[in-house]
């Protein structure tokens, strides 16, 4: 089962026949979960509490790299860290039915975080410092790293050798893409190479992350409420999980105004630096990770746009009017990362 198409077969009973064939058995309610990537559905069981089955995208990661990035989850919870893992059934985090790599994890409620409360920002660094502490235990084998060739390059040539950027806006781009691209390839820690941009000094510590760690992926439980994972952030999907600098799982928690963005991350440091010591070389990283999740963010929804879900959640994409406002983008970009970088 290969293609954009996929999850054509994955119907409501085949969702459940999975479930059944690890034991567990739905009273017939499903939730589908916000998930464009994979398919994500809550059950509810007919004895025991609800789970989130996740059904892996085909042909996206190995075998190998999802069970890797449930070894990582596994080491995690073991560090009492608040992340969601996935259940072992039948002997295994990754079970497969119906031509489906499918897991099961426990169900946590939450809301999003309120990243305007120093407080809780400073939680969160506290917990984003122990995940770190135990990804620079070791590397990823099999999970690849977030760099300029992957995000940047073969995103953008991607791009251009499927003619996805029309006409009358591909020059535009194709020239602001290269020069945002030019830019990046000076920081040596994203380009592959040693130290950051202009140093010669001791290179950059490369770890296991969480990757996309954005507010949606951060359930947040209030202290009053009575849930058995307890209060504070628990962290969910490590489907993006990959080698980079630590300060990738700390930019997309930012947001407003250079001084909005200066208070929230001395809050996430402060907090950070409880448990571990943060670079400051990395602040100089973040314009640039913005910059390459840009041009892969507008790759990624090319590249999955004849599956139908996306075309219906995603109906601004690609007309001119995008690509025209991409260029406008990388162009601020570019000039945001020729200016000095947050400091805390």
């Amino acid at each position: 089962m290969t293609g954009a198409h996929a999850y054509e077969s994955l119907t409501p009973d085949v969702v459940m026949d999975a479930l059944a064939s690890v034991g567990l058995y739905g009273d017939g309610r499903q939730l589908a979960l916000s998930s464009y990537e994979n398919r994500v559905y809550q059950l509810h069981l007919e004895d025991g509490p609800a789970v989130v089955a996740k059904f892996y995208r085909p042909e996206r990661w190995s075998e190998a790299q999802i069970l890797e990035e449930h070894a990582f989850a596994a080491e995690l919870m073991a560090a009492e860290i608040p992340v969601v893992g996935p259940l072992t059934l039948n002997g295994t985090t990754l079970n497969h039915f119906g031509g489906f790599a499918f897991s099961v994890s426990p169900s946590r409620g939450g809301r999003p975080p309120e990243l305007d409360d120093p407080d809780v920002l400073e939680w969160i660094g506290r917990f984003l410092a122990r995940i770190h502490t135990v990804g620079a235990a070791k590397p990823f084998v099999h999970r690849p790293a977030l760099d300029l060739q992957t995000f940047g390059v073969d995103s953008r040539e991607w791009l251009l050798k499927h003619d996805k950027v029309p006409l009358d806006v591909q020059s535009a781009w194709e020239k602001a893409s290269l020069s945002a691209i030019d830019l990046i390839a000076g920081y040596a820690c994203l380009a592959g190479a040693r130290g950051p941009k202009g140093s010669e000094s001791e290179p950059l510590k490369i770890l296991r992350l969480h990757g996309d760690c954005h507010p949606g992926n951060i359930l947040w439980t209030p202290l009053d409420a009575a849930a058995s994972a307890g209060p504070g952030p628990h962290f969910v999907d490590l489907d993006d999980a990959r080698s980079g600098p630590a300060v990738q799982d700390l930019w997309m928690l930012l947001s407003g105004d250079r001084q909005q963005r200066q208070r929230q991350l001395g809050a996430l440091v402060d907090g950070y630096e409880q448990f571990r010591e943060f670079d400051r070389r990395e602040l100089a990283l973040i314009e640039p990770l913005r910059t390459l999740r840009l041009i892969h963010y507008s790759a990624w929804l090319a590249r999955r746009w004849e599956d139908p879900a996306f075309p219906i959640n995603f109906p601004w994409f690609g007309s001119s009017d995008y690509w025209q406002g991409q260029v406008q983008m990388l162009e601020e970009q570019m000039e945001a990362m020729q200016e000095d970088p947050l400091v805390v």
